[in-house]
């Protein structure tokens, strides 16, 4: 049996993913009544998730390689540092332009701006946070310890909504100064509870080693983290609009159903990553195939959807499947390159998640409008895709 993997610092780490992935949430959940409050358009609200995606793939790679050079620690105080200054002057701007609203160009541009950035500088937590327990737990267990991170990501994404929306019915303003105050507290967390971390990367004179998109080794955790984001964004994006249309609900229960399908994917990741947790024998190929067929089965199934139960059911069990994917591409990533190179991988593999979280939501929106399953069917595809390449892996030997 498996010694049980040690990791300095993860209580840390796990406490900064929850609050940051809180004040993530809680963003997208009040985001919908400032546009209308400040007399924008929808899409001005799409845009802003958008540039956040987009900056999001184009610098997690580069965190990943800092952690590397630098130490994790220093990126980690860094981009949480920047994070919180963010949040606080959008709290700030959002609580004066609902009393006084500004012209359209201005509230859009700092809107968009400020959620860009947010994505910019969040984009460094995620990879390092991997990259740390990649330092130090040995291949083959890093799947149960990042199954952890998962977990704490999960709660954030059931409980940022859920505090936001109770605070938001109060004061709409207070939700965002709030929602300031955790990544402020994720700050204080890692500078008080993790222990300093030296650079890895190798002092050796000459060219820097590279690890690129192309690279044979990732080919298999890149597959999975895309294909997993395409899924995820997708059924985010297109869960409302099916309510609506589908179960035929007025616009607030269809905003209500698409919270309780939202809810029903948290718990699934909880229960799936609490099973990651606890098998820790369980190689991450293995976790990935049998994920993405429970995952696509679930996506799949909500073409069927006829009753608002159904749904729910459908997202439960395509979240549960998921709850098996997300902490194992990672795992297997960090198992497939020398130590030197866990920062730029953990980092290569968040790049791919942003990219998936820029083109799921353009993929989705446009099958919905020629068919309300299309997105669904799709999702299914893609994941049997995943499970196919994943036998192939295991067929071949690997881990």
């Amino acid at each position: 049996m498996s010694s049980r993997p040690v990791v300095s610092g993860l209580p840390a780490l796990v406490s900064a993913a929850l609050l940051g992935t809180m004040a993530m949430m809680a963003f997208v959940s009040v985001i919908g009544p400032v546009v209308r409050v400040l007399g924008l358009a929808e899409w001005h609200a799409g845009l802003s998730v958008t540039a956040a995606g987009v900056l999001w793939m184009l610098s997690a790679r580069r965190w990943g390689a800092l952690s590397d050079r630098i130490g994790r620690k220093r990126v980690l105080l860094i981009a949480l540092a920047a994070y919180a200054a963010i949040y606080v002057a959008l709290a700030v701007f959002v609580d004066v332009a609902l009393t006084s609203p500004p012209a359209i160009w201005l509230s859009v541009l700092v809107l968009v701006g400020t959620r860009a950035l947010v994505g910019l500088f969040y984009a460094a937590v995620p990879p390092t946070a991997a990259a740390i327990i990649a330092d130090q737990a040995a291949p083959g267990q890093r799947g149960s310890v990042m199954a952890k991170l998962g977990t704490a990501n999960a709660l954030g994404m059931v409980l940022g909504p859920a505090a936001a929306g109770w605070i938001a019915y109060q004061n709409l303003s207070l939700t965002l100064y709030v929602a300031a105050l955790l990544p402020l507290l994720s700050l204080l967390m890692i500078w008080w509870r993790l222990p300093d971390t030296p650079p890895v990367a190798p002092t050796h004179t000459g060219p820097k080693p590279t690890l690129g998109l192309g690279d044979a080794r990732l080919r298999l955790p890149l597959l999975a983290v895309f294909a997993a984001m395409i899924s995820v964004t997708i059924a985010q994006v297109t869960v409302g609009f099916f309510a609506i249309d589908r179960l035929q609900l007025s616009p607030a229960d269809g905003a209500r159903m698409a919270g309780l399908a939202l809810t029903a994917v948290g718990v699934g990741l909880i229960f799936a990553q609490g099973l990651v947790m606890k098998l820790k024998d369980i190689r991450p190929t293995r976790w990935i195939l049998v994920g993405a067929l429970i995952s696509g089965l679930g996506f799949a199934s909500v073409a069927l959807v006829s009753v608002p139960w159904q749904l729910l059911a459908s997202y439960a069990i395509a979240a549960f499947g998921m709850g098996f994917v997300f902490p194992n591409f990672q795992a297997l990533a960090a198992d497939s390159v020398e130590a030197h190179e866990q920062g730029a991988a953990a980092g290569t593999v968040a790049s791919v998640q942003g990219m998936g979280m820029v083109v799921g939501p353009m993929i989705g929106t446009l099958l919905y409008r020629w068919s309300p399953s299309a997105p669904y069917l799709l999702v299914g595809v893609v994941l049997l895709i995943l499970a196919g390449s994943a036998a192939l892996h295991r067929a071949r030997g690997a881990a």
